[in-house]
């Protein structure tokens, strides 16, 4: 069987995912869980450890970014830069308020990703923001020409798919040509008006002031 069945172009296309952490209940850890995945592709059924297939991820609301217990107060982050008595050190409280949640976020998610030549790749493909506004609104995936609200859950989205494909067109009432029914054969003429068969040109006139 050939290994490269479904690995189309179409299958490879990358897709436009948003989050919005305000009103995702989840902490940090879970969060990143999630985004390293949808970065590496595990989602997909052509996923491959050696072979970028992930997708974009928008957050939203990073300023909002919550953990468990006292892990903002205990967590550490250590830089050195090789050089004796280099070592510092930052508390994830002092992070956030320095730099925003957006970058405690990032180095969760690049802890999760693999440590490989694709870490960077997938890395730049998440898109961070503090406040609700973001210039990818057009990239994002519509649904029923609709753009996917933010914390829109997937059964709500399936509920508006089942509304859309409810309702139903009116169309509006077709007029009748002939108030009373033709009897006998019938014949259709080239504007598509049916005529007993064998109506002579004063009967057809008289019917067009029947018009409903």
């Amino acid at each position: 069987m050939s290994q490269t069945l479904g690995r189309t172009r179409l299958a490879y296309s990358r897709t436009w995912h948003l989050l919005d952490i305000s009103s995702d209940p989840r902490p940090l850890g879970r969060l990143a869980t999630s985004i390293a995945q949808t970065l590496m592709g595990k989602n997909k059924p052509i996923y491959d450890p050696s072979t970028d297939c992930g997708d974009y991820v928008v957050a939203i609301g990073a300023h909002d970014l919550h953990t468990t217990g006292k892990k903002r107060y205990q967590k550490k982050y250590y830089t050195h830069n090789t050089r004796p008595g280099s070592l510092k050190e930052m508390s994830m409280d002092a992070m956030m308020r320095k730099w925003g949640g957006g970058e405690v976020l990032k180095k969760a998610v690049r802890g999760m990703l693999p440590k490989n030549r694709l870490r960077d790749k997938r890395l730049e493909r998440l898109k961070v923001f503090e406040g609700n506004s973001h210039p990818y609104g057009r990239n994002l995936v519509r649904f029923a020409g609709r753009k996917v609200k933010p914390g829109m859950l997937d059964g709500e989205i399936v509920e508006s798919a089942r509304r859309l494909e409810s309702m139903k067109i009116e169309m509006p009432p077709t007029k009748i040509l002939r108030s009373v029914p033709l009897a006998g054969p019938v014949q259709i003429d080239r504007r598509g008006e049916t005529w007993a068969l064998g109506s002579t040109a004063d009967e057809k006139s008289r019917a067009g002031e029947n018009v409903l």
